[in-house]
Formats: C-alpha cells, sequence, structure tokens
C-alpha cells in the first residue's frame, strides 16, 4: 500500500469536514430564505437564479463532505429547477409549486438529519 505523502492529510480533510458540517445549517437557511424571496418574487429570474446556485452549491459539495445523500437531493432539486427556468413557464405553473414542495421537504429532512437517508 502506497505512503502518503501528506501524513496530517486525514487530520485535515476530518477537520475539513467537520468545518463544512457546521455550516450545514447555514447553507439550509440559505435555500430557506431563496425559496421565500421566490415566492415573493413570483420565480423572477434573479431568484430562481440565487436558488439555483445555493443548491448547486450543496449538490457540489455534500458528497465530497460525507453529506452524500443532501447533495443528491440538492442535485435533483437543481435539475428540476434548471428544467422550470429552460421551460419558460409562469409563476403559476404546476411545476413550480411542485419544486418549492420539494425544496420545504429537503429542508425538513435535513434539518433532522443531513446525513441520512432519503426524505420521505
Amino acid at each position: 500500500m502506497a505512503t502518503l505523502i501528506d501524513p496530517d492529510f486525514r487530520a485535515r480533510l476530518d477537520a475539513l469536514r467537520d468545518k463544512y458540517a457546521a455550516g450545514v445549517p447555514g447553507l439550509l437557511a440559505g435555500i430557506g430564505q431563496t425559496l421565500a424571496r421566490c415566492r415573493a418574487e413570483r420565480w423572477s429570474a434573479p431568484a430562481s437564479a440565487e436558488l439555483h446556485k445555493a443548491l448547486h452549491t450543496v449538490a457540489g459539495s455534500g458528497a465530497t463532505f460525507g453529506f452524500g445523500v443532501l447533495g443528491q437531493e440538492c442535485r435533483q432539486l437543481e435539475q428540476a429547477l434548471r428544467s422550470l427556468v429552460d421551460g419558460g413557464g409562469g409563476a403559476d405553473a404546476p411545476g413550480w409549486a411542485a419544486l418549492a414542495a420539494g425544496v420545504e421537504r429537503l429542508l425538513t429532512w435535513a434539518a433532522n438529519d443531513p446525513k441520512g437517508g432519503p426524505p420521505a
């Protein structure tokens, strides 16, 4: 088995995971605030872009830091949001309500167990 060049690698990686875990509540709060903004602005382009960015951030980093299911769920919501934006449907299109419900389910689940299995 190969020897790590950096003997402190594991300790640094653990520290990064701990730092990410400590920031998860803030990431979730940001997603929730952005969802509220989307609703208030009737899914305006700037608000939708902000929600996309928030979901994309967690989708990209979740698995790296031990939050694989959280990352996958954010990726699915991110892709659903992208489809709605690209589809050009108005704020009253049924897909927006379904997306908002999905984000709410994610936030409720992740507030209790962000490292656990998929939300019900």
